[in-house]
């Protein structure tokens, strides 16, 4: 039932229409249901299970903790990709694809934290020293930076995935991501080989509606995959909390243990009946009655 209403949406926001005909690439043949009026039209069962697969996969990789990079530079695809990576705080590319973005990724940190360095100087008064046009100079670098890495100015180290809305114009991010061997998903229309990326979802790449049901159903795995991560960590905080109190009260009896065994040992020291408060009897030496070092009366 679920599957059902998934096609009927689907199919409502036109995700079922590929290119024409003359521009199909063949190795797309397992994903087109039929051709009419000479544009092929895609198979939206296949549709659907490229979604749950990539899905999964994307949740998966969420609830490990690892990052998923959004690249979209198309223009009908920036507004909905940016707004739903930044729902989930996923680094996103939605300009231009800077060459070397993942290969050449030291290179790219220092230009971010250039531009975290220029938006420091400018946010604590530092820039007052400066003359009106050096300020001016490091707004428009700032914001030239801030449009192109702005993205993912928050990552520290390549992503685990790449998650793309049309393989055959991110051409470039695709090659970069293979050579790492970092995981891809992608948006495949009917002109691009479904074959160079891991996960396919065989889709209209072009119209809004299209991306936009796509890239949310993606959205919200990857999101469902971050609450479970939250759960998990919080019962291991719970569990973490009930040992650290077991284990506190067992600190508590071996202290009490040690200290009675203490006590003991320190009233073994004193003799017979030093812990029962009766007079210690004086040892006597000499003969039966015990007189043998007294004096004889009278002399």
């Amino acid at each position: 039932m679920e599957n059902t209403s998934l096609q009927q949406q689907l199919l409502e926001a036109g995700v079922h229409f590929g290119h024409l005909k003359k521009k199909w690439n063949p190795k797309m043949l397992p994903y087109i249901f039929a051709e009419k009026k000479g544009i092929h039209i895609i198979d939206l069962n296949k549709t659907v299970e490229g979604m749950q697969e990539a899905a999964a996969a994307m949740k998966a990789i969420a609830r490990s903790g690892k990052k998923i990079m959004f690249v979209a530079t198309k223009k009908q695809a920036k507004e909905i990709v940016s707004e739903c990576a930044q729902r989930v705080n996923m680094p996103y590319v939605t300009e231009r694809w800077l060459g070397g973005m993942l290969t050449n990724f030291n290179t790219v940190r220092k230009s971010v934290k250039k531009m975290q360095s220029i938006e420091k100087l400018l946010g604590d008064g530092s820039a007052e020293n400066l003359t009106k046009k050096e300020r001016l100079t490091l707004t428009r670098d700032k914001d030239k930076m801030e449009k192109v890495l702005g993205g993912i100015a928050q990552i520290s180290r390549v992503p685990a995935a790449l998650f793309m809305v049309d393989i055959g114009h991110e051409h470039i991010a695709l090659a970069e991501a293979k050579r790492l061997n970092i995981g891809t998903f992608g948006m495949v229309d009917t002109n691009c080989d479904p074959n160079k990326i891991d996960f396919a979802i065989p889709s209209n790449d072009d119209a809004t509606k299209s991306i936009s049901i796509v890239v949310n159903y993606i959205t919200a795995a990857i999101s469902e995959g971050l609450q479970e991560r939250q759960m998990d960590k919080d019962s291991d905080d719970d569990h973490s909390d009930v040992e650290e109190s077991a284990e506190a009260k067992a600190a508590r009896f071996e202290q009490k243990v040690d200290g009675g065994d203490d006590r003991n040992k320190r009233g073994a020291g004193r003799g017979p009946g030093a812990g029962s408060g009766a007079p210690a009897k004086r040892r006597t030496t000499g003969g039966p009655g015990g007189g043998g070092n007294r004096r004889p009366a009278g002399k």
